[in-house]
């Protein structure tokens, strides 16, 4: 059963019908002025009021919030996503000078990353509106899930990419079954799901137009019960700030509408504040001029966190960080191996670079006071290490080999490990 009316424009609040056409293009009553993602808007005869239950407790999955999503749990595409840990970080935190910090540790997610939330939602629904092909533009992590999905949905999947991404992410995509389309000219990529879209009718769940102003409205819809499970792993404690890394805000836009469920509904007396750990500064940039249009900005430097290296980000991640009166911090390369091996020493997670930004982000934040002495701070690691492992792992770490008991023995003394 599908539960939406239609959409709303997050930024005008137009209203359009549930025709599946205008999503992919966002609003065009705000083009020229902000390119604006769409939000749906639910059947108010089907949707929760206030003071019903949030969760099912007995699915094993984010399906258990299935009254709050866009169809029901009968016609979900389901691996078991979502209920992930809520870690304490006491040791990391004591080094950011954070004495209650926490860790939303997403990589445990059937493949690895966030991602798992908005592709169950989005291949749920690409099913039931009796799409045949799902596809994505991806540097790897949405095309790895959105492969992984199609794939216990039985439908095809693409995942249009480019050269010099990722090559385990690409890879894993490859072994669910997915067809990988590297494009030498990143921009192409945009066009040829468009042509697709229009004239094969697949289903594309990533942005395919420029400026970009995010993914399908459907599929972010996945991202609320982030903050659905962290209210009920809090145990009705207020967060004071909830810290992501974000390329075109997907998740930080879901993660508010979340929250803002939650509020509306009762269940809390107020959100967190949202943190944007970006690269190039575009978010930063808006929110400093008070402006809706996201500027491009130059790529001073190749990131490492390649999965949120994005020049532009969206209105959609602007509209959360303000409305929740939150910041967006600009993380460079400098020093983030070796937060990412802190991340992993003190609390034994493996983050991918990319989820090591929000730790960045605290940081800087503290040190600026934004973030105050006892605030209540929870980082979002969205993927795995695995997932980039071959651009962090030193040479000197692969090439050690000991040639007898006595040479490694005396490695262990050097190191102070005996």
């Amino acid at each position: 059963m599908m539960r939406v009316s239609g959409f709303s424009c997050l930024r005008c609040r137009r209203f359009f019908s549930a025709t599946m056409k205008i999503v992919p293009s966002g609003c065009p009553h705000c083009l020229e002025e902000a390119p604006t993602n769409l939000k749906v808007v639910y059947d108010e005869n089907i949707r929760p009021r206030a003071n019903t239950p949030i969760a099912q407790d007995r699915v094993p999955s984010l399906w258990r919030y299935a009254d709050s999503l866009p169809c029901s749990i009968e016609d979900a595409i389901s691996l078991g996503e979502g209920l992930t840990t809520l870690l304490p970080a006491r040791a990391l935190g004591a080094s950011l000078g954070i004495s209650d910090l926490f860790i939303k540790d997403e990589s445990e997610n059937p493949t690895w990353s966030h991602k798992d939330r908005f592709s169950t939602v989005a291949v749920s629904m690409a099913r039931l509106l009796g799409a045949q092909v799902v596809a994505t533009a991806s540097s790897g992590n949405a095309g790895a899930s959105l492969a992984a999905y199609a794939a216990r949905a039985r439908l095809k999947c693409v995942v249009v990419t480019f050269a010099g991404t990722t090559g385990a992410m690409l890879a894993q995509a490859e072994k669910y079954g997915a067809t990988v389309l590297p494009l030498l000219d990143k921009s192409q990529r945009w066009p040829l799901l468009d042509t697709c879209a229009k004239e094969f009718g697949w289903f594309v769940t990533s942005p395919f137009r420029a400026p970009v102003i995010g993914s399908h409205p459907l599929g972010i819809e996945g991202y609320k019960t982030i903050a659905y499970e962290l209210v009920e792993q809090m145990n009705g404690k207020a967060l004071d700030w909830c810290v992501l890394p974000v390329c075109y805000g997907d998740a930080l836009a879901g993660v508010w509408q979340g929250f803002e469920d939650l509020r509306l509904r009762g269940v809390i007396e107020r959100s967190p504040r949202l943190v944007a750990a970006e690269v190039h500064g575009s978010l930063a940039r808006a929110l400093a001029e008070g402006t809706d249009l996201v500027a491009e900005m130059p790529a001073a430097f190749d990131t490492l966190a390649v999965s949120i290296g994005t020049t532009r980000s969206t209105f959609q991640a602007v509209n959360a960080l303000r409305a929740s009166g939150g910041a967006a911090v600009p993380v460079s390369n400098q020093g983030l191996i070796e937060l990412q091996e802190e991340l992993a020493r003190r609390e034994g997670i493996l983050a991918e670079l990319a989820s090591v930004t929000p730790f960045a982000a605290i940081a800087m934040l503290r040190r600026q006071a934004i973030i105050k002495d006892g605030q209540s701070v929870v980082a979002v690691v969205t993927g795995s290490g695995l997932k980039d492992l071959d651009r962090v792992v030193r040479n000197e770490h692969r090439q050690a080999v000991f040639h007898s008991q006595d040479e490694a023995l005396a490695h262990l003394r050097d190191g102070e490990v005996v």
